[in-house]
């Protein structure tokens, strides 16, 4: 059958030679967005571009004419490239970076690999995202020993980098002298008074680099470097990250462990996350997830030849779609076209910071970063809604639900719009994406929206 004819309409294709159209809306006509639909939540799935999408089709299409020969033969060389392309972008070596469904699917190949004793400590904080948090849980929920016990570190905003740092290192210390008997011997390969094949306790700590909610910057270079003086693992929940922080240098940074969504701020199809595991850690990761045809058993002799084959087990986990993985080329060629990394995050960052005042100006509230220091691309400002200084006090556990899911309906049935709206340290809060397409009407348009719905609010339910 002849592969069917293609003809990219507009907006699914350009011309590289020819400069891109300003940022802002004139930016809309490269998205599938609904004309009129106000998006400022790109940070939870992602808004891929519509010539990465074209391209994607075209590969589907592609992949169905001689499904034996792409799965066998041609879809390894192009994933191996999009792999290359994602290590250059983070710093990375290529062989330290394979590619796996989304962020959540890479935090449980990590949780899920170590070796867990009694004694062993899963770190975790009050802003950690839901699933991760509770993937923690289970690890120390499950009726299989041994597992870890389970801990949080809680953080509530308005915070400073400062603060973040502090309360992070001190808290560490307090957990470790609060088990001064429990020899916390297994420390990372980079952390003084590290031996190999050490059988004592260990204490894991995962670390936003950007926050889900609220959409807050950590100062996590610097808590790496905490974990490393403390011999705590380092476990890095970046899915915000890459697109959205430039200049990410892990050879650098060295964490024990990276991962971050490429379909959320890189352009990337859904889904499409990126694992860094540094060589020194790759004896942690014995399986990906699901065990691949690769995988190789840790007392035998290929063993000591391929060590865990990291990268080969996640090259090949049983069938799937493989357009996401390999859209990565599309969607770095097309942000290149737009100016490269810097001019992206140069525009989105001030879209942010302007919008966000703007939208706390038209609901007459506040944005919860004063300072600029915690904010990348995502602004949270306060919803006009009554603030609880005691858990309680105003919002029982009914209407914090009734209000998320009214929030929720209005928004998306009624204004056709949308940003993230969470409940934090008392009070509600939106954290608004701001992506090459918008502009600071769509902050406006957002405020006018979250005013009336928040009068609803009022009058119905509290």
């Amino acid at each position: 059958m002849p592969m069917p004819k293609l003809t990219p309409s507009e907006g699914e294709t350009y011309d590289a030679s020819q400069k891109p159209p300003p940022f802002g809306h004139a930016m809309k006509q490269y998205f599938a967005l609904d004309e009129d639909y106000v998006n400022l939540n790109n940070g939870s799935y992602g808004t891929p571009p519509l010539p990465v999408l074209s391209a994607a089709m075209r590969l589907g299409y592609e992949i169905e004419r001689i499904p034996d020969k792409f799965h066998r033969l041609t879809y390894r060389p192009i994933l191996v490239k999009s792999r290359e392309s994602v290590a250059k972008l983070i710093g990375a070596d290529p062989d330290e970076v394979v590619l796996v469904p989304n962020a959540t699917h890479a935090l449980n190949t990590v949780l899920r690999n170590f070796e867990w004793r009694e004694g062993d400590l899963l770190i975790g904080a009050s802003t950690t995202y839901g699933a991760v948090a509770n993937t923690i849980r289970y690890l120390a929920d499950r009726s299989e020993q041994p597992r870890p016990d389970a801990l949080f570190i809680e953080f509530n905003f308005p915070l400073t980098h400062a603060e973040i740092l502090d309360r992070f290192r001190t808290r560490l210390r307090e957990i470790k002298q609060e088990r001064a008997n429990t020899p916390f011997s297994d420390v990372p390969p980079l952390s003084p008074g590290h031996r190999t094949g050490d059988k004592g306790n260990k204490i894991v700590a995962i670390i936003d680099s950007i926050v889900s909610n609220p959409g807050a910057l950590f100062p996590w270079q610097e808590m790496v470097c905490v974990c490393r003086e403390e011999g705590v693992w380092s476990v890095i929940d970046a899915a915000h990250s890459i697109g959205q922080e430039v200049d990410i240098n892990l050879s650098e940074s060295k964490p024990d462990f990276w991962l971050s969504n490429c379909h959320k701020w890189l352009y990337a199809k859904r889904g499409c996350a990126v694992l860094y595991v540094p060589k020194r850690n790759q004896y942690i990761i014995k399986s990906s997830i699901p065990t691949s045809h690769e995988y190789v058993s840790p007392g035998s002799e290929e063993a000591k030849v391929k060590g865990t084959n990291f990268v080969m087990q996640h090259e090949w986990t049983g069938t799937a779609d493989m357009a996401p993985y390999l859209s990565v080329l599309d969607a770095l060629s097309f942000r290149n076209w737009l100016g490269g990394e810097k001019a992206i995050n140069d525009y989105c960052h001030k879209l942010a910071l302007d919008g966000g005042k703007r939208l706390a100006e038209v609901m007459k509230t506040r944005v919860m970063d004063e300072t600029g220091e915690l904010t990348v691309n995502m602004s949270d400002v306060l919803l006009p809604l009554p603030v609880e200084k005691t858990p309680g006090e105003v919002y029982s556990r009914e209407q914090l639900v009734k209000i998320n899911l009214f929030l929720r309906e209005k928004l998306l049935n009624e204004w056709n719009a949308y940003a993230a709206h969470y409940f934090h340290a008392g009070a509600w809060w939106c954290r608004c994406s701001a992506q090459v397409f918008n502009e600071v009407s769509d902050f406006e348009y957002l405020g006018k929206a979250f005013n009336a719905i928040c009068q609803e609010i009022r009058d119905t339910i509290l």
